[in-house]
């Protein structure tokens, strides 16, 4: 008797447990067929098909006729009613801010150029009025936002919430940016380092995806890397693993924005590359020069590649400690495409420890300037439980 009394309440456990997994799936994928969703979860097709009508009906799922592979199929995704998240991205010079609801869909995005040396209570503050017209836009409004996530170029402290180090984000060192948003916003609001959620959305949707372990890596103003080991970001103890840009190449070397001399970001990151062209090109870009070096200028040429040696050395080294599937390569440099994977990809192929056969795929990623953006919206989501119990079905 006393089985049999529990049983009610381990299929509906059950039950639960199995419709978590359905929509875990789902909001990680973005959309999957209903045999993709069987093989996703390990559950079989009959319970997969019944979970989705239960879902459907219930209107947490949507489903639309789909062909994949030639086949007709059930294409599966959260429906678009259950509320919107929003991701923004802070550079060192600019603002992305990406609207999207439950299934990755971006409904609204806005870009703009911030001032060198940017405050966070200004940038917080346009942030805030952005966001009340992108909702706008949208014929929405604050209530239909269910949670923000953030992506900051700096190692960020997890128990305070605040960034790791001070002078690499002047105007934001000793911030809360998750507590100020909230108090603003009157939402949850979720804050990682951008080079983490960069790697998250290439997981998700872009170059890495499939691969369970993968480094992606942010080559711009700054350089920064995002771990993808066993298909979670890695965030190591205290929250600041991947300041792949901050590890140290030459022992006495130029100073770094960080205090410390001799960084990777030092000698091969955008500012390092601009003082070292000034005296034969003028004051440019980090654009102009990849312009230019896409344009076939030698002395650009030239530089694009210098970086991506030094790069593909450190890269090496990261290779040999974390022996990953694939490294992709983003930012604002990455658009130089083999004029910069070329050199860093020839560099890692000397330095690695393995043979060719057994190196890591190096690709340019594929979500460009929008990446860190989507990663926030996806961790944001991430966070939201939006699964239903018994009683709401």
């Amino acid at each position: 008797m006393e089985d049999q009394r529990r049983t009610p309440g381990s299929q509906t456990s059950l039950r639960e447990a199995n419709r978590a997994r359905i929509v875990d799936a789902i909001k990680k994928h973005g959309g999957l067929t209903q045999v993709e969703l069987a093989g996703a979860t390990g559950l079989s097709p009959a319970t997969v098909s019944n979970i989705v009508k239960e879902l459907s009906s219930s209107g947490l799922l949507h489903t639309a006729p789909s062909t994949r592979s030639g086949r007709r199929a059930q294409h599966v995704t959260l429906a678009h009613a259950l509320g919107l998240f929003v991701g923004v991205h802070f550079s060192t010079r600019h603002m992305r801010i990406a609207l999207a609801d439950a299934a990755h869909t971006v409904v609204a995005e806005h870009h703009m150029p911030l001032a060198k040396d940017h405050r966070a209570d200004n940038e917080l503050d346009k942030t805030t009025l952005l966001l009340a017209d992108m909702l706008d836009s949208v014929d929405a409004s604050m209530q239909d936002l269910l949670a923000v996530g953030i992506a900051v170029p700096a190692p960020m402290d997890a128990e305070t919430g605040t960034t790791a180090r001070s002078g690499i984000m002047r105007g934001w060192d000793g911030v809360a940016v998750a507590d100020v948003m909230e108090r603003r916003l009157k939402r949850p609001v979720y804050v990682d380092n951008a080079a983490n959620l960069a790697a998250l959305a290439e997981f998700r949707l872009g170059a890495a995806r499939g691969k369970r372990n993968s480094v992606t890596l942010d080559i711009g103003d700054g350089i920064g890397a995002g771990l993808i080991l066993n298909g979670e970001i890695f965030r190591g103890h205290n929250g600041v693993a991947g300041e792949f840009g901050h590890t140290t190449i030459l022992e006495d070397g130029p100073l770094c924005r960080c205090g410390n001399r001799g960084c990777l970001e030092a000698i091969a990151g955008g500012p390092a590359l601009l003082d070292g062209l000034r005296d034969q090109l003028g004051s440019l870009k980090l654009n102009d020069i990849v312009l230019r070096a896409m344009a076939g200028d030698p002395v650009s040429m030239r530089a694009i590649a210098d970086a991506g040696r030094h790069i593909g050395v450190a890269a090496a080294n990261l290779c040999n400690l974390l022996d990953p599937e694939r490294i992709v390569v983003g930012g604002e440099l990455s658009r130089a495409g083999e004029l910069l994977l070329g050199p860093l990809r020839h560099a890692v192929e000397r330095s690695i420890i393995v043979g060719r056969d057994l190196m890591p795929d190096i690709v340019q990623g594929q979500l460009g300037a929008r990446a860190a953006a989507l990663g926030a919206a996806i961790f944001a989501i991430d966070r939201v439980n939006i699964v239903p119990d018994d009683r709401s079905v």
